[in-house]
């Protein structure tokens, strides 16, 4: 029998854990004075404005990876509009991976009584009978968002 010495010495390292997406995006932005926020917020019109011209930009380059059919290329421009997301939701001060959590479970909630999905002729998943809406605003509100009273 192994002494716990000889065990922790056998056993392999403990990594540590590797940063979120949103926590590597985050980072990015402090490094570079980018404007990130640790709560959900309204961010002026101006600034969601350029945000969605980044996003369209990164979305035509990942077009013109797909002309162009190159694997690595494609994958790379994919990245980069995820990338944009998320510095997109860091802007705002939404913990994107709760939101995606969220939307995930709804998604998951497609599938019929059976356990199968309904599919569009194109092989789009629709929503079915036991489909129930993400509820995106408890997320933000978990996140210390207070919506504005209309």
């Amino acid at each position: 029998m192994l002494s716990s010495t000889e065990e922790s010495r056998d056993a392999p390292a403990a990594r540590p854990a590797e940063p979120s997406t949103a926590e590597r995006v985050r980072s990015f932005h402090r490094a570079f004075g980018l404007d990130c926020r640790s709560e959900p917020a309204e961010i002026a019109s101006e600034a969601a404005r350029h945000r969605m011209e980044l996003m369209r930009e990164e979305v035509d380059e990942l077009a013109e990876a797909v002309e162009e059919g190159r694997l690595d290329h494609f994958a790379h421009e994919l990245a980069d509009v995820v990338y944009i997301a998320y510095g997109t939701a860091a802007v705002h001060g939404i913990d994107l991976d709760a939101v995606i959590a969220e939307v995930h479970r709804a998604n998951m909630s497609k599938l019929g009584p059976d356990g199968r999905p309904s599919l569009r002729a194109d092989g789009k998943v629709l929503k079915g009978d036991s489909y129930t809406p993400p509820d995106v605003a408890a997320v933000l509100r978990a996140q210390g968002w207070s919506p504005a009273q209309a």
